[in-house]
């Protein structure tokens, strides 16, 4: 598995628009970045109403906690659905519940029923109601553009994030200041009707054919906390993810208190600032490409935290607009940087099987450290002040760097994770029960006594193929009395389990299994089925 700053086969940095040569795709972005804009809007609306509804700083920070909590908790069962439901039909639900209770909480606001309980309330639920459509989202990139646009589609993405980032936030102020408070609110619920509408449209292709059942919720859970667990890339991804979101946390939560307290200005500066943090990830999202080709993904992320870095220790010097400007035009650039290596590693670290799901895995891992850090600097702020939190948030992202080093990042789609289906399907005297089980598989090797350590090297990475694709148990055995012949063994849960892995083995796994089998003497191994007796 190729990673670091050298892990990339393309010649030439991708170009994101790339991305919009398919049709789908384009209307897909285009619809959503509306939504993004009109969610941005809420976003900025709903911290503002916080500060006049109670100023304390643990209580304006809580309003991000509150929005990011519901995906903390409700990501990963999300993902087991996106992965067993149909995507586009698990959307259209999701999208028109968001719709529903975001207007019935502007038509709260508009008749002056707003107080902080029921908008830290309402913005979890319209939190878990987004929460429970992330992995989705994510999981359907590759269905909208080629695999080789998916990085070019994950970076327009982002800048199409950025993009709404960079307007949202300024016009919710103006609205504010113009129409009042409620405006936004309801422009959020209006704005989220050209997603269904662009999802009732879209009519993706057919998915591979498989005569297997869909997986129950609770093995499909238990199948990705397995798969991440045994996947190095992913679990590297996460990792890095962890050092950067904790610390980046502490500007999103205490924004909104630099704007009206630090800089003493209104909702139009703190728009202008939201909007400042996404016109720099537009910009800096254009430089990635060539940036990630030039040092690599690892250096990429590392120098877009050491910038996350400096921007909290600007937003803790900030006491006039142009400081804090300064402060958010790097911090989006320094976002995008660091959001986009880890959003690819990710995504190209995943067969089609479980993408929801170690999406999901990813996006909890974001959404739960900025829910604890919006609750940690929050509460410093109130202790210690505004500037001491940002700078204490600042030496950790520092630290961060440095500890999470040696995890590396995958940065390309190199790997080619489309289903081999290369496996034969399994010889049965009699049908088997689905439920049946525990299976025992043993796969019999013949090799040259001299070869052990190099045949022993060459299928240790097939342990990590057959932990993630369903096994719990893996083991080699040598024959102490015959020194060539070696036993690969490993149990699955069930026989359903173990059919699922023959349409789970990737083409990368091919690529592993054919080296292994260069060692092998004569045909091919001796493949045994073992299955739990009944008593």
């Amino acid at each position: 598995m190729s990673s670091g700053a050298g892990a990339t086969s393309a010649k030439k940095p991708a170009s994101l628009s790339a991305a919009f040569h398919n049709r789908v795709f384009t209307v897909v972005w285009t619809a959503t970045v509306v939504s993004n804009i009109g969610a941005w809007m809420y976003s900025a609306a709903a911290g503002w109403l916080m500060t006049s509804l109670n100023p304390d700083p643990l209580w304006v920070a809580l309003v991000q906690a509150a929005s990011t909590l519901p995906v903390f908790l409700f990501a990963i069962p999300a993902g087991a659905f996106a992965d067993i439901f149909d995507k586009r039909k698990f959307l259209i639900v999701l999208e028109t519940l968001t719709t529903a209770v975001s207007a019935l909480y502007a038509a709260m606001v508009g008749f002056g029923l707003a107080t902080p309980l029921n908008l830290l309330g309402f913005a979890f639920l319209i939190g878990a109601t987004g929460a429970l459509a992330v992995p989705a989202w994510q999981a359907i990139v590759p269905q909208l553009v080629p695999k080789d646009d998916l990085t070019s589609a994950v970076a327009a993405n982002s800048v199409g994030v950025n993009i709404s980032r960079a307007i949202g936030p300024a016009v919710g102020g103006a609205s504010i200041t113009a129409l009042g408070i409620v405006s936004p609110f309801w422009i959020n619920a209006i704005s989220n009707l050209g997603v269904i509408g662009a999802l009732i449209w879209w009519r993706p292709a057919k998915s591979s054919h498989t005569s297997l059942p869909s997986e129950r919720f609770r093995g499909a859970v238990i199948a990705g906390l397995r798969y991440a667990r045994n996947s190095p890339a992913l679990r590297a991804t996460l990792i890095r993810a962890t050092g950067f979101f904790l610390f980046a946390s502490a500007y999103w939560a205490l924004l909104p208190l630099v704007a009206r307290t630090q800089v003493a200005s209104g909702a139009g500066l703190y728009g202008i600032l939201l909007g400042a943090i996404g016109a720099g990830a537009v910009v800096g999202a254009f430089a990635m490409p060539r940036l990630r080709l030039k040092i690599g993904a690892d250096r990429l992320a590392a120098c877009g935290m050491a910038g996350t870095a400096l921007t909290l220790v600007l937003y803790g010097l900030a006491h006039d607009p142009f400081t804090a400007l300064a402060a958010s035009v790097l911090a989006g650039i320094s976002w995008i940087a660091v959001m986009a290596t880890l959003t690819v590693s990710a995504q190209s670290s995943l067969p089609d099987w479980v993408r929801g799901r170690g999406l999901a895995l990813f996006t909890t891992v974001f959404f739960g450290c900025m829910t604890l850090g919006s609750v940690i600097w929050g509460k410093l702020a109130a202790i210690l002040g505004l500037p001491a939190a940002h700078f204490i948030a600042a030496a950790g992202a520092v630290v961060a760097i440095v500890a999470t080093s040696p995890w590396k990042l995958h940065a390309g789609t190199a790997l080619d994770l489309t289903p081999s289906m290369h496996w034969p399907t399994p010889e049965v005297a009699h049908d088997v029960e689905q439920d049946r089980g525990p299976v025992l598989v043993t796969v019999e090797y013949r090799i040259r006594p001299e070869d052990r350590e190099a045949f022993l090297d060459s299928i240790e990475p097939l342990r990590q193929e057959r932990l993630r694709d369903g096994a719990f148990r893996w083991t080699v055995y040598e024959d102490a009395a015959d020194p060539g012949r070696m036993v690969e063994t490993f149990l699955v849960g069930s026989w359903m389990e173990h059919l699922r892995q023959h349409e789970r083995v990737t083409n990368a796994d091919r690529i592993v299994q054919e080296k292994v089998l260069r060692f092998h003497l004569g045909g091919e191994p001796k493949v045994t089925h073992l299955i739990a007796a009944d008593s």
